[in-house]
């Protein structure tokens, strides 16, 4: 009773929404160096301002900080030091007010663990009483006036119209706000006078926001929707000025989105996609997703130490490594770093260890526990670009094939972490092995070859006649042995080619891919194969975040294309299978996402 009691009191149920928010604050890079900020003394152009938003905390996104900047300067293009001073000044405190909203525990116990109330109005009269208009990254809700009690006015996703509109008073008309939300026939009108354009342009973002959060299973779009509705609301407060809503909307990136480029997601997509995130979370520029690895964890009914969750390896540029939580998600590391050169391979080995190839030739052994990089294999010469175990031998392989772009290939002892055997393929360029019924395959620039045991060539598929004469290459391979086929894909090439294993000289088949111009990475997964193709160049080579990617399901018995997935808006790097139950696609930077999906 006494916890029933204690866990009722306001000020511990402020404190564990608190602790609770502070907790699922997503992660950001941290520096090995404490920066001192100082506030400008000079007009900043935009590269100078990008730099002091990010020193001081305020939001690392370029974009949003392009964005940001535009609302800010005048002419020419710059912002003065004690405009950015006053701005700075404002974000604080409203940061602050936002953390320091006392809400009654009634209320309280209305609201989900992790919300929070970003904005409150001044007391206003609405169509259902009087109070102050609450926004949390949820709803908006009324505190009413006299005894404060939660009055629920919409959520975010129910919202059907927003709009600005005239409430009679005693002498005259005020601007009011008026939101009809679906299934409701009566409009919340609210008589927020001055404040009306402003909650306008929140309320239409946080809607956006939410819209495309819930169409694309991406929860980081909220997220941005919050941020950018907490500039809006600074910038306003720091311009004062007749324009400062002029500014201000042009911070409004999901309403803007929404009304002149919506991206629609088709239907097949959206109920294929479970869910996307953003590895590139609390980095100043999306980077590409480069390779996945998906470590199945170790779960028991006890609450031991030994206990292991699943997780999610995301390689990023630069030997970036960062963690997920594959039960729910969630970013457990932000960065383990492998060197400065780009991982290119993964592969996880026993419970305690994965694996990882680089293009400084180096294998680096991370210890999944301590989540540290405990051993370097350093016997390569050139990019390390495959790591493979029999399939038949599962994650506790003792033996591990390397292998490098040179045609260098390696057989680990992975216990001794000795070289057992070391061969070498005469190959245009060595992409990946695997490993199949104790067979290595070897899928090169020029050519497919299956090795004996001894590491000699026993059969070679070499590249299409009519490819021969373009600049093109193998990009990847999937072998089926019990079928005595496999499938291979080109980069620059819309055409899936089936060969015997029989080394014959031509496809026995060749299956024209649809809208895409390559293909990057297959993977097998139950009878199905899933392409990963590179899109469409849009004008110019940057991203207008039109979904140009595919990621092709096809069925291995009818070679008929199942699925055309589209999530991504920049070229599928990478292709990763969760236990067959789900596939996640990587992309490159313009994108640099990662996406969820079910497998039937």
């Amino acid at each position: 009773d006494e916890r029933q009691q204690a866990h009722k009191r306001p000020e511990l149920q402020r404190l564990i929404v608190k602790v609770k928010t502070e907790n699922e604050k997503p992660l950001v890079q941290t520096e090995n160096h404490i920066k001192k900020f100082v506030l400008p003394q000079k007009a900043l152009n935009q590269e100078e301002f990008v730099r002091c938003v990010q020193e001081c905390g305020i939001v690392k996104d370029v974009a949003t900080i392009h964005r940001l900047f535009d609302a800010l300067s005048g002419q020419p293009k710059q912002v003065d030091p004690d405009l950015f001073r006053l701005f700075y000044t404002v974000w604080k405190e409203t940061e602050a007010q936002a953390q320091d909203v006392r809400l009654p525990s009634d209320v309280i116990g209305q609201l989900d663990n992790s919300e929070c109330v970003y904005k409150l109005s001044s007391c206003i009269k609405t169509s259902r009483g009087v109070g102050k208009m609450a926004m949390t990254q949820k709803r908006l809700f009324l505190l009413t006036e006299g005894k404060p009690g939660f009055l629920e006015i919409t959520k975010f996703r129910d919202i059907q119209e927003v709009k600005v509109a005239s409430a009679p008073v005693l002498l005259g008309r005020v601007p009011a706000l008026r939101i009809q939300t679906c299934g409701t026939p009566e409009l919340f009108e609210a008589n927020l006078k001055t404040e009306t354009e402003l909650w306008y342009l929140l309320v239409k973002e946080m809607w956006a926001g939410r819209e495309m959060a819930d169409q694309h299973k991406d929860p980081q779009y909220m997220t941005q929707a919050l941020t950018n509705v907490l500039l809006m609301d600074a910038a306003v407060g720091c311009l004062q000025t007749q324009s400062s809503i002029s500014a201000a909307s042009k911070l409004a990136y999901f309403d803007k989105v929404k009304h002149e480029a919506p991206m629609i997601v088709p239907e097949t997509t959206s109920d294929t996609l479970k869910h996307k995130i953003n590895p590139s979370m609390g980095l100043a520029e999306p980077q590409s997703v480069l390779v996945l690895l998906y470590t199945p964890g170790q779960l028991s009914c006890s609450s031991s130490k030994d206990e292991v969750n699943p997780k999610l390896w995301v390689a990023l540029s630069g030997g970036r490594v960062v963690v997920f939580d594959a039960a729910s998600w969630t970013m457990l590391q932000n960065d383990i770093q492998m060197g400065q050169s780009e991982v290119t391979c993964m592969m996880g080995l026993v419970q305690d260890q994965v694996w990882m190839g680089s293009q400084d030739s180096v294998i680096y052994i991370i210890n999944t526990l301590g989540m540290s990089c405990n051993k370097q294999l350093t016997e390569h010469r050139q990019e390390v670009t495959g790591l493979a175990v029999d399939p038949r031998d599962g994650n506790n392989s003792r033996l591990v094939y390397s292998c490098s772009c040179d045609g260098t290939i390696l057989q680990w002892d992975s216990i001794s972490l000795k070289v057992k055997r070391q061969f070498h393929l005469s190959c245009d360029r060595l992409l990946s092995i695997q490993i199949h019924d104790g067979t290595p395959w070897c899928c090169c620039g020029d050519s497919v070859v299956e090795l004996k045991k001894n590491g000699t060539p026993q059969r070679r598929i070499t590249l299409p006649d009519d490819l021969r004469s373009m600049p093109s290459s193998f990009s990847c391979v999937v072998v089926i042995p019990e079928q005595g086929l496999l499938f291979t894909g080109c980069s620059d090439s819309v055409e899936l080619c089936l060969w015997q294993t029989n080394g014959s000289k031509h496809p026995c088949r060749r299956i024209s891919l649809p809208s895409t111009s390559g293909i990057t990475c297959m993977i097998r997964v139950k009878n199905q194969i899933w392409v990963g193709c590179r899109g469409w160049s849009s004008v110019g080579g940057y991203c207008d975040g039109l979904l140009r990617s595919r990621v092709l399901v096809m069925d291995l018995d009818s070679l008929a294309v199942l699925k055309e997935l589209l999530a991504h808006s920049d070229n599928i790097h990478t292709l990763c299978s969760v236990e067959d139950r789900y596939v996640l696609s990587g992309s490159a930077r313009r994108d640099g996402k990662v996406a969820i999906w079910k497998v039937e």
